[in-house]
């Protein structure tokens, strides 16, 4: 440790959901999620390549919704939290087409890998995902060009995520440095299958407008151990 990712390149989309329906979503984790005016929540999708990296190349699609710190004392503070980085991230969905990068996520910090099928385009200037499991698509999303944002600079940007399998939630330090990053509001198509996950996705009011999609053509990561709960 830690695992260091060289080189990925992604694209995503971010979403506001009702609150509630997300909640009871993750409540296997005991974390609570991010409430934001309007008893709305963040959830993103993200599709994410990665082609240099201690795990080996492997596409990887990720569900995520932005949540209270775990040690933060009570929701007055979310807004705050979200704009000065301070919340942390929960990966609910993580489906993945390594078996290696299976074993090693699940057995080094618990995130909820499984393995999948992808077809997908991060080359042309509109990214797109579909992803199946079993021949039944999950989901199909689509990323129009955005515009092109300031570098974070070789700092990059740290934060908490957390993991829940087998029933105990992990927290693991997460580093990012991106580059070539574009982004916009709304952008994003989204296509939801007849996969269990994708009734998931439903149950929290998707497919909907996206509060914003983006792309990142260059990606370093660095993941720290995992710390139980």
């Amino acid at each position: 440790m830690p695992v260091r990712i060289r080189l990925a390149r992604a694209f995503m989309a971010t979403y506001l959901v009702p609150a509630e329906p997300a909640q009871r979503l993750i409540d296997y984790s005991g974390l609570r999620i991010l409430r934001l005016p309007g008893a709305r929540a963040m959830c993103t999708l993200v599709f994410v390549d990665y082609v240099d990296g201690d795990l080996g190349p492997y596409n990887e699609f990720g569900v995520s919704f932005m949540v209270r710190h775990h040690t933060a004392a009570s929701r007055s503070g979310d807004l705050k939290a979200l704009i000065t980085g301070r919340a942390g991230v929960l990966i609910h969905r993580l489906p993945v087409d390594g078996d290696f990068t299976l074993a090693a996520g699940r057995g080094i910090w618990c995130f909820p890998k499984e393995l999948a099928e992808f077809v997908v385009d991060h080359d042309d200037r509109t990214r797109s995902g579909a992803l199946h499991q079993d021949g039944r698509l999950i989901a199909d999303l689509t990323v129009r060009p955005g515009f092109a944002t300031p570098n974070r600079g070789a700092a990059g940007s740290s934060f908490d995520a957390y993991s829940h399998i087998d029933g105990v939630t992990r927290c693991t330090r997460w580093e990012m440095r991106p580059s070539g990053m574009r982004a916009r509001l709304g952008g994003a198509q989204l296509t939801l299958g007849d996969h269990e996950i994708a009734a998931e996705l439903r149950s929290i009011g998707l497919p909907r407008r996206a509060l914003m999609s983006s792309s990142v053509s260059r990606l370093a990561m660095t993941f720290d151990d995992a710390t139980a709960l």
